[in-house]
C-alpha cells in the first residue's frame, strides 16, 4: 500500500497557517503573569496598599531565552544568566492614574530610581501553592526598605542585568519606537516584562514588596 501526502500549494500554505497559529498560541501563553504589589507601614506592620496588576512580556524576552537555551554560561559562565533583579521608576507615559500601556518594544524603564536584586524565588503549582519541584510557574520577589524606591511610581521591570551592583544601570537606549533588533546587546540589560500602573507613592516609612508571578 502506498500511503498519499497532501502537496500543493494549498496545503504548504494551511501547514504554515497552522504552524503560525501554534506559534502564536504559545507565545501568547507565555505572556500570562501576575504582579502582587504590597506596601506596608515599617513600624506597625499595617498594609497601606495591596494591588494585583497584569504584565507584559517584552520583545528582548525573547533574545533572553534564545541565549538561555542555546548556552546558558552566556554571557558570564558560573552565574545566573537568567532574570535576576527588578526595577521601579517614575516614568510611565500618560495619565497618572492611567498611564499609557505598556508596548513589547520597551527595552528599559523610562525613568528608573532603583532596581534591587530578588530576596525570593520561588516555584509554585497550578493552584498557586509554593513548591520544591521545578514547574512552568515562578514567582520573582523584590523587596524595597523604608529608604529604597521612595516615590510616585509607576512603572516597574524584570530584567537581566549586565551587572551584579544593582546602582550600575547598562541600559538599551532604544523602543519603544522604532525597536532595532540588529542592536548588539551584549553588554546590556535586558528587560524581558514590563509594566505600568497607576501610581503607587512609596513613602520613606513603607516597605515595599512586589511579587512578580510568571507562567510560562
Amino acid at each position: 500500500m502506498t500511503l498519499k501526502t497532501a502537496q500543493g500549494p494549498f496545503f504548504r500554505s494551511k501547514l504554515s497557517m497552522n504552524l503560525d497559529s501554534l506559534y502564536q498560541e504559545s507565545f501568547a501563553h507565555l505572556k500570562k503573569g501576575q504582579v502582587f504589589i504590597e506596601l506596608k507601614d515599617a513600624r506597625t506592620g499595617r498594609i497601606l496598599e495591596s494591588r494585583e496588576e497584569h504584565n507584559l512580556l517584552t520583545l528582548d524576552a525573547g533574545i533572553l531565552s534564545a541565549r538561555l537555551a542555546k548556552d546558558s554560561q552566556e554571557p558570564n559562565s558560573g552565574v545566573n544568566n537568567g532574570l535576576v533583579m527588578l526595577g521601579v521608576g517614575t516614568g510611565a507615559t500618560g495619565n497618572i492614574l492611567s498611564p499609557d500601556a505598556p508596548l513589547d518594544t520597551q527595552r528599559k524603564l523610562n525613568n528608573e530610581i532603583q532596581r534591587k536584586a530578588f530576596s525570593q524565588t520561588q516555584y509554585r503549582n497550578a493552584d498557586g501553592v509554593a513548591v520544591a519541584y521545578p514547574t512552568n510557574i515562578v514567582d520573582f520577589t523584590a523587596t524595597f526598605s523604608e529608604s529604597e524606591a521612595v516615590g510616585p511610581l509607576n512603572e516597574m521591570g524584570l530584567m537581566y542585568t549586565a551587572s551584579t551592583n544593582p546602582s550600575v544601570t547598562n541600559p538599551i537606549n532604544n523602543g519603544p519606537t522604532n525597536y532595532d533588533p540588529t542592536i548588539d546587546v551584549t553588554g546590556y540589560d535586558l528587560m524581558a516584562n514590563y509594566l505600568t500602573f497607576s501610581v503607587v507613592t512609596k513613602p520613606a516609612t513603607a516597605i515595599l514588596s512586589l511579587t512578580w508571578r510568571c507562567t510560562f
